[in-house]
């Protein structure tokens, strides 16, 4: 992965200790965190939740073994960005890790336009886009950043069924050519906090083989 990275003009730095992973993060400051979730002296996601816990909001990519649902959907939760599953196809992970590293390239001063609603309403589910804060029911939603933007883009298109590229393209910035089952497990982690019964969704409807629907 490292030569591949660094062929493609990245620069890297790896640490194989969760310990070791600590001193490089505070040292490189990089722009992307690929963590594996299996490292010898711990869990990667501890290693996340204690970079979450100090602020720090660097992109996280998640190596995960093909059976580790719980450990998807828990490093989902404490603010992954998104997750490959081993073994992956090199050329993919590739192209995913320039996706995400676009949301820290410096853009162009977007051209003025009407500022979106301070509020999206959707039956009990509030958003306040401003703030990036959520309830369902008056409840606080407890959402990562993916999370919140899958969320609103979902609610802004209530009724409407939202293709699952649309979703990519929209949450992630992917284009057409790549899938990932991040989409079906922040889906789960939505339908965990907003559904009466996750086991049989009521607001987040699938449309099967086409998207999602926003009841």
């Amino acid at each position: 992965m490292r030569v591949n990275l660094e062929e493609r003009q990245y620069q890297v730095q790896t640490a194989h200790t969760i310990a070791d992973g600590l001193v490089r993060l505070r040292q490189f400051n990089p722009h992307l965190l690929i963590l594996d979730l299996a490292l010898p002296d711990g869990d990667g996601v501890d290693l996340m939740r204690r970079v979450r816990a100090t602020g720090d909001m660097t992109l996280v990519m998640m190596l995960t073994a093909r059976s580790q649902q719980d450990a998807k959907v828990l490093g989902l939760r404490v603010g992954a960005d998104d997750y490959v599953t081993k073994p992956f196809d090199l050329e993919e992970l590739l192209v995913r890790v320039e996706v995400l590293l676009r949301r820290t390239a410096e853009r162009p001063a977007p051209v003025p336009r009407p500022a979106p609603p301070e509020r999206v309403l959707a039956g009990d589910v509030e958003i306040d886009t401003r703030a990036r804060k959520a309830s369902c029911a008056g409840v606080p939603l407890t959402l990562s950043r993916i999370g919140f933007d899958l969320l609103l883009v979902l609610a802004r298109q209530r009724g409407e069924v939202v293709t699952r590229s649309e979703l990519m393209r929209e949450v992630w910035g992917y284009g057409e050519g790549v899938m990932s089952r991040t989409l079906d497990t922040h889906i789960f982690e939505l339908r965990r906090q907003i559904e009466p019964d996750p086991s049989a969704p009521t607001r987040i409807r699938t449309v099967w083989r086409i998207g999602y629907r926003f009841e």
